[in-house]
């Protein structure tokens, strides 16, 4: 007799075929569920495309995500530029570039109202001169400097205190092809007080510029410059060591600042650390100990590691915790990513004190949430397209290593859970993995460990093809009681012979548990394995700075 259920049943498909009609192909040639437009555009803001994923390049991926930034701008202008804004704002995301990005393109969309909500966002989303630089570069890929446009950069330059603007000025000179002085040939804007007149003569002029009549008006005295523009003047022109580290120290003028000679000075790096802002910290630290300034035992390491363990300065800074893990990997290794293709290139001996204090900090850079006490398997996907591509463009963080270290902060966090990776048979290595469930290991990982610990021993594993569904089969065949999964993966499934939401449907049956999935996304892909449909599913970005408390009110069932 004919077996028609192997070509189609509803309760138990293929991955390669498609389960319901909702479903869309990814990329690995599997069926999974899409995002909508706004979920995609979240995905982006917090992810980035920077290195592509396994099976998709870095430009095919940017160019599918600024499609969904189209869709959700066609579909209500005002609400995409608000989400831009919320996102980059809050410090949920590990860079500000893609916010920057879409931010360009709404300054270019085809509705007024859009248009001028993007513009007048500007400052909200390029808070720095960096992230200004970034801009102008972007939006010449979408519009040309109309009046509009010109009039946001100025507003950008008139709408702070003239002090603030030369900090900008002398911290962030120039980047991708622009600098101030051609921002402000641009921009051409009307200056508000004399002390920002006097600030725009310098920074197109120098110095000379404020003794000579313009267009726009007469000569100006130096003394109208803000004080720190005159101090810099200064500092340009020290000769010595004691005058810089004076000037630093009672300006507070940061690295950036500083004539390249000083900069391999460890007394100028001493000064620089007494009011270094904590982004600076964690960015300079190789530097510091290249130059020695850093030792075993020292002073300025005692200082520097308590200065990364101070939840305050941590909060207040909104520094990411991709910022800190990124730290931590390039520091411990002793040298940049790039290092080895350069000559003369920094490297530096780790020192044990700030390694230890990065370890930590990791951990306290997420929001602080309350346990659950609820039981939590996290099921990390080790398969091969997961270490392809990297985390907000930061090389060698695999979307494998950042899922290790976004389980880590939720074992941190609770008190019961069980931490699996899984794969798939047709990886080679299938049943000797054991435990019920062919590619699904069981992992002696804990955050009681160091961080780069258990980062080294998840790279170690092997890998092959992936599914989704093998940590709800691996619980429902070992009766393991779950009340939460929790997935960590580029959702590119493809390998089982079941889709993850039948996997799941069949464990709270059989266990007769009202199980949930939460499903951490992270690549920006416009995919997901949780069924839209269904409210005990919930996908979430990785390393969305607000995800690990959104996943605990999921689970408490808080909305």
């Amino acid at each position: 007799m004919a077996n028609y259920l192997k070509h189609f049943a509803a309760l138990v498909t293929p991955q390669r075929r498609k389960a319901r009609a909702d479903q869309v192909q990814n990329s690995a040639g599997g069926f999974a569920f899409a995002l909508d437009e706004w979920a995609r555009l979240d995905r982006w803001l917090i992810l980035g495309a920077e290195g592509g994923t396994y099976y998709a390049t870095e430009r095919k991926l940017t160019v599918e995500n600024a499609r969904a930034v189209e869709a959700c701008l066609a579909a209500d202008g005002p609400r995409a530029v608000q989400r831009i804004v919320d996102v980059s704002g809050s410090g949920r995301a590990p860079k500000n570039a893609p916010a920057i990005f879409a931010l360009a393109m709404a300054s270019a969309d085809p509705k007024l109202e859009t248009r001028k909500a993007a513009l007048a966002a500007l400052p909200e989303v390029c808070r720095t001169g960096t992230d200004l630089f970034h801009f102008a570069r972007d939006v010449q890929g979408f519009r040309k400097w109309g009046r509009g446009l010109r009039s946001a950069v100025a507003a950008w330059y008139n709408g702070k205190p003239a002090d603030k603007v030369a900090y900008q000025a002398i911290k962030y000179q120039q980047r991708d092809g622009f600098s101030h002085r051609d921002l402000l040939r641009l921009a051409h804007p009307v200056a508000s007080t004399p002390q920002h007149d006097a600030l725009y003569r310098w920074i197109v002029g120098g110095i000379e510029a404020l003794g000579k009549e313009s267009a726009r008006g007469k000569a100006l005295p130096v003394g109208e410059l803000p004080d720190a523009v005159r101090a810099f003047e200064s500092l340009r022109a020290a000769t010595n060591r004691k005058q810089v580290t004076a000037l630093i120290r009672q300006h507070r003028f940061t690295h950036e600042m500083l004539q390249t000679e000083w900069k391999n000075d460890p007394a100028v790096w001493e000064a620089l650390l007494e009011h270094m802002p904590q982004t600076a910290l964690i960015r300079n630290l190789g530097k510091m100990t290249a130059i020695g300034l850093l030792a075993p035992m020292s002073d300025a390491s005692r200082r520097v590691a308590q200065q990364l363990t101070d939840a305050g300065r941590l909060k207040a800074a909104r520094v990411h915790p991709v910022a800190v893990l990124s730290a931590l990997k390039v520091y411990e290794q002793g040298h940049g990513e790039r290092a080895r293709r350069r000559e003369n290139a920094l490297a530096w001996t780790p020192v044990r004190e700030i390694v230890d204090a990065l370890n930590e900090a990791f951990y306290l850079a997420f929001r602080s949430v309350e346990p659950t006490r609820k039981k939590h398997l996290l099921a990390l996907d080790i398969s091969g397209s997961m270490t392809s591509g990297s985390i907000a463009g930061v090389p060698g963080l695999t979307p494998r290593v950042a899922s290790a270290a976004m389980a880590m902060a939720t074992a941190r966090i609770e008190r019961e859970y069980s931490v699996v990776g899984f794969s798939a048979a047709s990886g080679g290595y299938g049943g000797k993995w054991g435990g019920g469930a062919p590619g699904l290991l069981p992992l002696s990982i804990s955050p009681e460990q160091r961080l780069d610990d258990v980062l080294r021993a998840v790279e170690g594993l092997p890998f092959g093809g992936t599914d989704c569904a093998l940590p709800m089969i691996w619980a429902k065949r070992n009766r393991v009681e779950v009340d939460s999964f929790v997935i960590y993966t580029d959702n590119e499934t493809w390998a089982g012979g079941v889709h993850p939401f039948q996997a799941l449907r069949e464990y709270r049956q059989t266990m007769g548990r009202p199980a949930k999935l939460i499903v951490v996304g992270l690549t920006s892909t416009g995919f997901s394995i949780a069924d839209p449909t269904d409210p005990g599913m919930l996908d979430v970005v990785g390393f969305d700075g607000a995800a690990p408390q959104v996943m605990a009110d999921f689970t408490r069932g808080v909305s």
